[in-house]
């Protein structure tokens, strides 16, 4: 993205984890704290493999629908103490939807 003529890449430093799948679920996207935040699935090599696939159930059935209606979803959850926001919702292109972005973070806002 450009902002007065200088490039801005804010997802990258963002104190969060971002993730962005295709239409398929297909991850596409993962800035680095996303890749640090999931390092012990993988990381950076969960690049090119199904969203879907990372979640449980019902998680796992939420994404597909999302995926088939367009749809978001908001919630916190709690895992090994650490509290995050989850921010699950429609990635699109001059209005074409092209997959979803998830945005996470924690609410104390350390890094993972």
């Amino acid at each position: 993205m450009k902002l007065k003529g200088v490039d801005v890449d804010w997802a990258e430093e963002f104190n969060g984890a971002i993730t962005v799948c295709d239409v398929d679920g297909i991850i596409v996207y993962m800035n680095k704290y996303s890749i640090r935040q999931f390092k012990k699935y993988g990381g950076i090599k969960l690049m090119g493999s199904n969203l879907i696939d990372c979640h449980p159930e019902p998680a796992k059935t939420k994404l597909i629908e999302m995926l088939e209606e367009q749809s978001e979803n908001i919630y916190t959850t709690e895992k090994d103490g650490v509290k995050r926001m989850i921010i699950q919702t429609p990635w699109k292109e001059n209005g074409i939807f092209r997959g979803l972005v998830e945005i996470s973070f924690q609410f104390d806002s350390k890094i993972a």
